[in-house]
């Protein structure tokens, strides 16, 4: 009788482990069957697989938000909170602010802060500028920053991508910033969303 206890202990303890890690498992191999993370043709390779990233990025927000009513997209949760056109515009505004600086060499001009530079910062005064607006306005700013971007990433490649712009800072990582920065916002426009009333 102890044996049959003793053996079923194991043979359940052993289906335990098999769910467990079935479950702990099963979301990285969903993930691997979603898509690999391969460098886009007319690129660089390093800087195709940042275009990758930018675009995976873009393409995941735009269809978070691309149905959204104008309530929804000036939706505030509380005083503090930034609305997700607000979140859009900053995402443009950042893109455009280093596509600029780095792509060109320049800074921006005085049509491109003023469409572009109202975002740099969100505080109290630019969320009171920031509404009113169909959420295609902000997706249709991102599609006319995000062609040039690309436009003139084809232009650099890989040495450029990174060679520094000062000590310690290059292109590179940059543009990593630009990608993590979607997807730091990514995030905060998925919890916007779910507090939509």
């Amino acid at each position: 009788m102890d044996k049959y206890l003793d053996d079923k202990y194991v043979t359940m303890n052993s289906l335990k482990t098999k769910i467990f890690g079935l479950f702990l498992f099963l979301p990285l191999m969903l993930l691997n069957a979603q898509g690999e993370l391969k460098s886009v043709d007319g690129y660089s390779p390093n800087i195709g697989l940042m275009v990758y990233m930018l675009e995976d990025l873009k393409d995941r927000i735009t269809e978070q938000v691309k149905d959204l009513d104008q309530s929804q997209t000036d939706y505030l949760y509380d005083e503090n909170a930034n609305s997700i056109g607000a979140l859009i515009m900053h995402l443009v505004s950042t893109e455009s602010y280093y596509q600029v600086a780095t792509l060109k060499g320049l800074d921006w001009t005085e049509e491109e802060l003023n469409t572009f530079g109202i975002a740099g910062e969100l505080n109290e005064k630019v969320k009171q500028k920031l509404t009113g607006k169909p959420i295609t306005y902000y997706l249709k700013l991102w599609n006319k920053v995000r062609e040039m971007t690309l436009k003139e990433l084809k232009s650099k490649d890989d040495e450029w991508f990174s060679s520094n712009i000062e000590e310690g800072l290059n292109n590179h990582y940059i543009w990593y910033h630009v990608m993590e920065h979607s997807a730091n916002h990514m995030g905060q426009i998925a919890t916007i969303k779910n507090r939509l009333p």
